[in-house]
């Protein structure tokens, strides 16, 4: 298997954690580094705090794990284009970046925050959010229901394991085959 440095990107509630998890648990040579593992183990809360300090710990350990031949799945919401850059160079050459965005359909989010007691988590990463950069490799995770998880995951670890390249327009047609007016549309 190629070394990966995946970045998972959502909103709260989307699933990032769940496939994190399921990508280690399915593939050995993974780990898993998590933004709110590293802020409760800082600071004793998930809330953001501290956030340059919490990054670069990060970036240190996936840089320390990817050059001990160890893939990364780094588990964040991540909603701007500069925290992605930053988590997907790393000094460790070799590696393959992807960002994987969870996506999920508003009224399923606001359910979902609802169900853990969470108010207002959607409108206030809808301020932060910002789409991905043109130039970032980017796979659409959709997790609605766990139908489309399961296909999403089939998908996603079927890259994982080939030597196909994130970055070859080839990959991209065959997962979301679009039109050519929309094909690399950063709204969708």
């Amino acid at each position: 298997m190629p070394l990966w440095n995946v970045v998972l990107s959502g909103y709260p509630a989307s699933g990032k954690t769940v496939l994190a998890r399921r990508l280690v648990s399915d593939n050995p040579s993974f780990v898993r580094l998590s933004v709110d593992d590293m802020r409760a183990m800082y600071f004793g809360s998930t809330e953001p705090r501290d956030d340059e300090f919490v990054y670069n710990a990060l970036a240190a350990l996936r840089d320390l794990s990817l050059s001990s031949g160890r893939s990364v799945v780094l588990d964040t919401t991540a909603p701007q284009n500069s925290i992605r850059d930053f988590l997907l160079n790393s000094r460790v050459r070799g590696a393959i970046k992807l960002l994987v965005l969870v996506m999920v359909e508003k009224s399923e989010l606001e359910d979902r925050n609802r169900q853990r007691r969470v108010q207002g988590a959607v409108e206030a990463w809808d301020k932060a959010w910002e789409n991905p950069s043109s130039r970032m490799p980017v796979m659409k995770f959709r997790n609605n229901s766990l139908a489309e998880f399961e296909t999403s995951y089939y998908v996603l670890t079927d890259l994982l394991r080939s030597e196909v390249h994130p970055y070859k327009r080839r990959f991209l047609d065959n997962i979301y085959p679009r039109t050519q007016s929309t094909a690399l549309d950063d709204s969708d």
